[in-house]
């Protein structure tokens, strides 16, 4: 919690401000009983109307400083609080923004989000009330057993044992829903994360009737929540009746010797009216910073969460110095025996590979399901570390240039295109800011995207929606390659970005973008031979591993996995009719 508040300095001056009000309301509160009992002590008891007049206005001056003061106070801890969840979301988006795949993958996409929002926001409200009582109730504590002890030492004995008695109920309170409140903060996550599944694989769900079974898990972790913020809220109830009772029993037995000791003439009326003001007040304090440690262990829970985020150091830094490209390197990528095992696997995803392609060749890579294919390029934009072996992109091993240097020269298409809101001219320059109208229409004609746009009712101003949902996954795939192209990088790398395309386009695509990627190194991963057949150098990969590397025609002689894979898609008379 306390790194959290270290984040609190640019608002110094504003807290200091807020501390001298929060001050002046305190001691503007403990001076109305004073005066009040000035009041009756020496204006109603001796019927001396002046007396009340004057002594009624200094009390109506002090009630309007103090209500000024609480008011300001209120706004200026507001505004404090909200500044600080400003900035702390802008650090954890930018912390978050600078890991690396590895970090997502051990956080979790809903937990981020639920320490982006929910977690700040509990920091918030307890800053709050920080803000506003860790001055405001030492002093109203303080000066009000300051004062009623100057009304009436004996009396003070009820307090004395009135307050160990409150200390130790919200002790026992605080520290019986400590644990409750780390655990709900838990459980917020599984039910973001269950939600976010549910909204973001709806079509999943309804094309195989799972709505049900999705409901029933949807109800099982709300429920869990539920179950959870009940059981700390009962816990809580017994808080309020408990105090009233605390307090109005510490009220009668005041009244009850108080009433004795003006019987004895030891005491007057008014200062007895004091004396219970300032045992409330000084009740209240303890009530206050009581309730605010209540709030504390919620809000320690979601500063730990955040610090975790925010201490959590990228797998993958920035060298102190970035390497500089060899003379004359352009786009050339070299892969010396790399390896790479995802954390807590027992097995490599992949093992011993070594290729090197130029400016100029398309290097395509084709392989079953989880051969490695996906893995093997995000290791030159580096997503991920190599485990073994080394990555050079013209001359430098990639763990030598600085990440926003490195991933410059690359344009790369996932595998499962994504589209932000916005234009599709606003998505195309996602690739490049700066990019001409002329630019933007020619790489979407080079991507074979440029026929359906112009159909679309606002050509390139058409908006997309939240996840490109008006689009088909085609056209999602063409406008991420037009996105890549007209960055016109040094480096292409396409990761099954043709799978949504039928085979003209496809053919159609690879057709223009030879032209238009003639002095860059292209990388392509793919699941169909067609896209594959005409690359320059085709690697294949089996378990992890180069099966064979070649040609169409050298791995059809002799790749015998290249063999099956080629035999699963074509026909024996298109076998023959590519080999001829």
């Amino acid at each position: 919690m306390i790194k959290v508040l270290l984040h609190l300095k640019p608002f110094a001056l504003m807290i200091s401000f807020i501390i001298v009000l929060v001050a002046g309301q305190a001691l503007a509160e403990l001076a109305l009983p004073t005066l009040m009992a000035e009041v009756v002590n020496n204006g109603m008891m001796q019927g001396d109307t002046r007396y009340i007049l004057t002594y009624g206005s200094y009390m109506l001056l002090v009630a309007l400083i103090s209500s000024v003061c609480a008011i300001l106070g209120s706004y200026y801890s507001a505004k404090v609080a909200m500044g600080l969840g400003r900035n702390l979301r802008k650090k954890v988006f930018t912390r978050v923004e600078n890991y690396s795949l590895h970090e997502f993958d051990q956080l979790g996409t809903a937990s981020l989000i639920t320490r982006t929002t929910n977690d700040i926001v509990q920091i918030q409200n307890v800053l709050v009330m920080m803000l506003r009582f860790m001055i405001y109730s030492p002093i109203l504590c303080i000066g009000g057993i300051a004062l009623a002890v100057s009304r009436d030492k004996e009396l003070t004995v009820i307090l004395l044992v009135a307050i160990p008695i409150l200390i130790a109920f919200m002790g026992a309170l605080a520290y019986s829903v400590m644990p409750a409140f780390k655990a709900m903060q838990m459980k917020l996550d599984r039910l973001n994360m269950v939600l976010r599944e549910n909204l973001t694989g709806i079509r999943v769900i309804r094309a195989f009737n799972k709505l049900t079974h999705e409901q029933e898990r949807f109800k099982e972790a709300n429920g869990d929540l539920t179950d959870t913020a009940i059981k700390v809220n009962r816990t809580m109830s017994a808080m309020q009746p408990m105090l009233i009772l605390i307090l109005n029993v510490t009220t009668i037995a005041i009244v009850w010797f108080g009433g004795v000791r003006i019987s004895q003439g030891k005491m007057e009326v008014g200062d007895m009216m004091a004396f219970i003001q300032y045992a409330m007040m000084i009740m209240f304090s303890f009530v206050m910073v009581a309730m605010m440690f209540v709030m504390v262990p919620r809000a320690q829970a979601s500063a730990e969460r955040i610090n975790e985020v925010l201490g959590m150091e990228g797998s993958i830094v920035d060298p102190e110095k970035s390497g500089l490209p060899s003379e004359g390197e352009r786009g050339h990528i070299v892969f010396e025996n790399v390896s790479f095992r995802y954390p807590g696997a027992e097995e490599p995803a992949i093992s011993n590979i070594s290729f090197e392609t130029s400016p100029g060749e398309v290097t395509a890579i084709i392989g079953g399901t989880g051969s490695g294919k996906s893995t093997l390029v995000n290791m030159i934009p580096r997503f991920y570390d190599v485990s073994e072996g080394r990555v050079l992109v013209d001359g430098v091993n990639v763990s030598e240039l600085s990440q926003r240097e490195l991933r410059s020269k690359i344009g790369f298409v996932p595998q499962s295109a994504l589209l932000f809101t916005g234009s599709i001219s606003d998505n195309i320059r996602y690739g490049k800011e700066e990019a001409t109208e002329e630019e933007v229409m020619q790489a979407a004609e080079v991507a074979q995207a440029g026929d359906f746009i112009a159909e679309m009712p606002e050509g390139f101003d058409t908006a997309i929606a939240q996840g490109g949902t008006n689009v088909s996954g085609g056209q999602k795939q063409r406008i991420s390659i037009a996105r890549a192209l007209v960055r016109k990088p040094e480096i292409y790398i396409f990761d099954d970005s043709f799978s949504a395309l039928d085979f003209k386009t496809d053919a159609l695509l690879r057709a223009a973008l030879k032209k238009e990627t003639d002095t860059s190194a292209v990388i392509i991963v793919a699941q169909r031979v067609n896209t594959v057949m005409d690359a320059d150098r085709i690697l294949v990969l089996d378990d992890g591993k180069i099966a064979g590397m070649g040609s169409h025609g050298e791995l059809m002689k002799h790749c015998q996995v290249y063999r099956e894979i080629v035999s699963s898609q074509l026909s024996e008379e298109e076998m023959k009719a590519y080999e001829q």
